[in-house]
C-alpha cells in the first residue's frame, strides 16, 4: 500500500504502546504507518447524533468519531474496553495475540490482611469489587480512577491495603510494583489481555492488511466472551466476568460468572465443547445464567445502579435493601468498625451487682472475652431492644431495657440498688449516662470493651440523605464528608448529636432500621 495507515489512539502510555505494537507489525510487513493521538471529542460530528452512530464506548468513543470523520484509518483499543456493538461502519479488523489475562493484586508490606476481617482494596471495576467481596465480604473496596501509573501512584499514596490491575498493562509499559499476587480464583474482563483493531467496513484494503494481524486462536476464545457479555446485556458497568480458552485436547472451555455489586450473590456457569463444534458456547453459558436466575440478579444490579439518593452508615442487609421504594437509589457500608478489647480475666470473675450495657457491640466484645456461663451479674441495664434480646439470649435476663442512655440513667437515678455500677463501654463514648450519675453521686466504673474506628468513606455530594445509627456513625461520617444532607436518625440520642451539625433532621418512629428505611421512603413517596 502506498499511501500511510493513520493509526489513532488515545494518548495514555498503555494506549500509545499499543498503537506502538501494531505500527511495528505493519512495518515489518513493509506498510508505512504513523501514530495519530486524538485527546477530544470536540466538534468531529456535527450533523449525527452520537446515539445514531451507535457510539457508547466510554474509552472508545474519541476513536470512533476520528474515523467516521475520516481522521484516521485504523483505530487500536484494549478489546475489553470496546462495546459488544460496534458503531455503524466500523468492524472488527484484527485480534492480537492475547497476552496475559489475570488480574493481579499490588499490596504494600506484606499480604497478612487476607487473613483478617478488615482491609481496604481500590479498584474501579465493577467486577473486581464484586468477585473480591464475594470472596473476602468484611473487607472494604474504594474506588480507584484513571490511568495504571496515576492508579499506582495513588496506590502508594493512600493507606490502602492493595489494588487490582489488570496484568498485561503492567506487563506492557513495564511498571513493576514490589509485592503482586496473580489473582487465578477472578475471572477476568471478557476479551482482557486482547489487542482489538478496528476499520471502516467499507475500506477493503485496509481491512485486508489488518487481517494479517489477526491471531485465529485468541480471535475465537474473546468471541466467545464478549457474546456471553453481549446476551447478558451487561458491559462494562456489571459484574461480569468471562474466560475461553483452548486446552491441549483441542476443547474450547468458557467459564462465566455474573455477580451483584455487592458481591453476595454470585452464578456461575462452565461448558466445553470441540474446537469446531465451539460456536455457540458463549450463549450455552450466558442462558445457563439466566435460567438460573441471573434476570432477577441482572435486575439487581441494574437498580444498584440508580443514581444514589441515599447513604447509610451500617451495611444494609438485601431483605432490608428491598424495603426501599424502586426509585430510591441506596448505598451503605459500615461507618463503623469495631476491635474488642482483651479484658483481664481476673476482672470479668469479680462479681458485679449492677452492669450497664448500651449496645450490641459492647455485648459482642464482653462474649469474645468470656463466657456466659462465667459472668456474674446480678442486675443488668441496657440501651434498645435489640440489644436486650442479645443479652437475654447470650447472657440472662435485663432487669430494665430502656430507648436511650439519658432515659437509662434517669431510671437509674431513681430505682438503682446501691450506689455503684459497672459500664461495660467502647473508648468513644458520646452519651451522658455517667455524668448523669455521677451528678447523683452513683459511681461510675467503666472498663473498655472495644474500640470504635472510623471510616474514611467520601460520599458523594450529589447523595440527599444519610441514615445514621449512633453518634459515633455521625462523627464518623464527619471525618470526611459535608453536612447539607438531610439526617436520617434511628433514635433521640443520635438525632440529638446530630442536631449540632445538620439543619434538618428527622427521627424514626421506633428505634430500628426498618423505621428509619420507612422515614426515607415516606420522604420519596
Amino acid at each position: 500500500m502506498s499511501k500511510v495507515i493513520r493509526i489513532g489512539t488515545r494518548d495514555s502510555e498503555l494506549a500509545l504502546w499499543q498503537a506502538n505494537t501494531v505500527k511495528d507489525k505493519l512495518i515489518a510487513l513493509g506498510h508505512k504507518v504513523k501514530v495519530v493521538t486524538v485527546k477530544s471529542t470536540g466538534d468531529l460530528i456535527q450533523d449525527k447524533p452520537l446515539y445514531e452512530l451507535g457510539i457508547t464506548g466510554i474509552f472508545t468513543k474519541t476513536l470512533d468519531l476520528a474515523m467516521l470523520n475520516g481522521d484516521i484509518d485504523i483505530a487500536v483499543h484494549s478489546m475489553k474496553d470496546v462495546p459488544t456493538a460496534l458503531p455503524k461502519g466500523i468492524v472488527q479488523a484484527a485480534v492480537l495475540e492475547r497476552a496475559n489475562y489475570l488480574d493481579i493484586l499490588a499490596f504494600k508490606d506484606n499480604e497478612e490482611f487476607l487473613g483478617h476481617r478488615e482491609g481496604i482494596i481500590a479498584t474501579g471495576s465493577l467486577r473486581r469489587k464484586a468477585q473480591w467481596l464475594n470472596r473476602y465480604p468484611t473487607h472494604t473496596v474504594v474506588d480507584l480512577r484513571g490511568n495504571i501509573n496515576t492508579r499506582m501512584q495513588k496506590l502508594n499514596d493512600n493507606d490502602w491495603n492493595g489494588a487490582i490491575f489488570a496484568a498485561a498493562g503492567l506487563e506492557r509499559i513495564g511498571l513493576e510494583h514490589e509485592h503482586t499476587i496473580g489473582l487465578t480464583w477472578m475471572l477476568p474482563a471478557p476479551a482482557q489481555g486482547a489487542i482489538m483493531v478496528v476499520a471502516m467496513e467499507a475500506d477493503e484494503e485496509i481491512r485486508a492488511i489488518c487481517a494479517e494481524l489477526n491471531h485465529e486462536k485468541t480471535e475465537i476464545c474473546v468471541g466467545l466472551e464478549r457474546e456471553f457479555l453481549r446476551i447478558l446485556e451487561g458491559g462494562c458497568s456489571a459484574p461480569i466476568g468471562a474466560l475461553a480458552y483452548i486446552n491441549n485436547d483441542d476443547e474450547v472451555v468458557i467459564q462465566g460468572v455474573l455477580l451483584t455489586v455487592d458481591g453476595s450473590k454470585k452464578l456461575e456457569a462452565t461448558f466445553t465443547a470441540a474446537l469446531g463444534k465451539h460456536q455457540d458456547l458463549g450463549l450455552e453459558c450466558a442462558n445457563s445464567i439466566l435460567a438460573r436466575g441471573g434476570k432477577r440478579l441482572m435486575s439487581e444490579v441494574q437498580n444498584a445502579q440508580l443514581p444514589t439518593h441515599i447513604y447509610a452508615t451500617k451495611k444494609l442487609s438485601e431483605d432490608q435493601k428491598r424495603l426501599f421504594n424502586v426509585s430510591i437509589g441506596v448505598k451503605s457500608e459500615d461507618f463503623i468498625k469495631i476491635s474488642p478489647n482483651r479484658i483481664s480475666p481476673t476482672v470479668l470473675k469479680s462479681e458485679f451487682q449492677n452492669v450497664i450495657l448500651t449496645s450490641q457491640n459492647a455485648v459482642e466484645a464482653l462474649l469474645s472475652n468470656s463466657s456466659a456461663d462465667a459472668l456474674k451479674f446480678k442486675n443488668i441495664f441496657c440501651v434498645g431492644r435489640k440489644t436486650k434480646r442479645l443479652i437475654e439470649s447470650k447472657i440472662g435476663p435485663v432487669t430494665q431495657v430502656k430507648s436511650n442512655a439519658k432515659k437509662l440513667a434517669e431510671y437509674l437515678v431513681e430505682f438503682i440498688e446501691g450506689s455503684e455500677v459497672t459500664y461495660f463501654c467502647s473508648d468513644l463514648r458520646l452519651d451522658d449516662l455517667p455524668s448523669i450519675l455521677a451528678e447523683n453521686n452513683i459511681t461510675v466504673n467503666e472498663i473498655e470493651t472495644y474500640k470504635t474506628k472510623y471510616s474514611t468513606i467520601a460520599v458523594d455530594d450529589a447523595v440527599e440523605g444519610i441514615m445514621f445509627y449512633s453518634p459515633s456513625t455521625i462523627d464518623s461520617y464527619l471525618q470526611n464528608n459535608t453536612t447539607h444532607k438531610i439526617a436520617y436518625c434511628i433514635g433521640e440520642t443520635t438525632a440529638e448529636h446530630a442536631r449540632k451539625h445538620f439543619k434538618d433532621v428527622r427521627v424514626a418512629k421506633v428505634p430500628s432500621v426498618e423505621s428509619v428505611i420507612e422515614l426515607v421512603n415516606k420522604n420519596y413517596s
